[in-house]
């Protein structure tokens, strides 16, 4: 059996443009409206280093235009209607500032596998610490397990691991297998040990699979294919956001960086080479999500229980992704003894009843 985890990572532009209300708020409810009528299950990856500067701008200036109470409500919400709430970071916030209606980011600290050990150990501490204090108040067993890097850059990873395992994060779900990045964050993941299956992390390289690690790997679900397959209305829609929205050109100049890509579609593209495919619930069809889960199934048992990890992001939740991921969840909730809807603690719970974590299997 497959079961369908569902993460969103909450947050506004990439730039440091826009308003929580409508980029984050707004369409998270939309979803929670929609996951509802099929019984499925919104891991929101909530960005605690811009949620902390909305909290610091709140108390600096005396008005809430950021909506921190609003966000915060909402985290609790979630958990009260069974979705799950986890940890991601877009470390360059944490020493931003705001001016002229947007966020300036810190683009040094951007890369957060570059970082220091000790900062990267502060801030995953730090993030961790707010969502516990923050959401024990609506189940008092919440416990922050789960992390995704800003991204997706968790590379070099013997200090992410690390850092991650010391502040006792169970799993990590940064990593997608054949993705490959140069510029200001850098890294390959070609020899993921698994593009569907979640691994014990090796120490020195999170994707090598090692039978001792305290850190599992839970890639988003990802295909090798031809530029063809990246085709859909809401890729467009991305791509025009991202171009009125990117990472600020001339800071990138400044440090002889190359643009940031997308994590999708490669900007250059050579003909007959294949991509690394996300599950993204955003920008991929119904169909294409749904063929993409039935080819998954076929490399898995019917006495496993694996999971099948989803990507998106509120920004991107239109009336047309709303019409065309209705048909993946009708899909998934009429094949009950197929497919289930799950979150990371399900898995979290037998990783930890199995002792060492290197004899869990999935």
């Amino acid at each position: 059996m497959l079961r369908i985890i569902f993460t969103l990572d909450y947050e506004i532009h990439g730039n440091g443009d826009g308003s929580p209300l409508a980029l984050m708020v707004e369409p998270t409810n939309r979803l929670f409206n929609l996951f509802d009528e099929y019984g499925a299950k919104l891991t929101i990856m909530a960005d605690v280093a811009e949620i902390l500067k909305f909290k610091e701008y709140k108390e600096k200036v005396g008005r809430d235009d950021y909506h921190y109470d609003v966000i915060t409500d909402q985290l609790r919400t979630a958990l009260y209607r069974g979705h799950d709430v986890q940890l991601h970071l877009h470390s360059s916030y944490f020493k931003a500032h705001h001016s002229q209606g947007r966020w300036c980011q810190e683009w040094p600290e951007y890369n957060f596998a570059a970082l220091p050990y000790d900062r990267m150990v502060w801030m995953v501490r730090t993030g961790k610490e707010f969502l516990e204090t923050l959401l024990r108040t609506v189940d008092p067993a919440y416990h922050c397990i789960a992390f995704r890097a800003p991204n997706w850059c968790v590379s070099p990873s013997r200090n992410v691991i690390n850092a991650l395992v010391e502040n006792n994060i169970l799993i990590d779900t940064s990593v997608f297998k054949g993705g490959r990045r140069q510029g200001i964050v850098t890294f390959d993941y070609s020899s993921a040990h698994h593009h569907l299956r979640p691994w014990p992390a090796s120490p020195d390289d999170i994707c090598r699979n090692a039978s001792n690690s305290r850190l599992w790997e839970f890639p988003i679900y990802t295909e090798q294919r031809h530029i063809a397959s990246f085709l859909s209305i809401n890729r467009f829609y991305r791509a025009l956001l991202e171009r009125f929205h990117s990472v600020d050109m001339a800071t990138r100049a400044e440090q002889n960086t190359k643009p940031l890509s997308n994590g999708d579609a490669p900007k250059s593209v050579v003909l007959f080479q294949n991509y690394a495919w996300k599950a993204d619930f955003n920008q991929c069809s119904g169909r294409q999500l749904i063929n993409a889960l039935l080819r998954a199934e076929k490399q898995t048992s019917a006495t496993e229980i694996i999971p099948f990890v989803l990507i998106g992001h509120p920004k991107l939740f239109n009336s047309w992704n709303k019409a065309s991921l209705r048909s993946f969840l009708a899909f998934v909730s009429k094949q009950p003894t197929r497919f289930n809807f799950g979150i990371f603690a399900d898995f979290a719970r037998q990783i930890n009843q199995i002792s060492p974590p290197s004899h869990a299997t999935f």
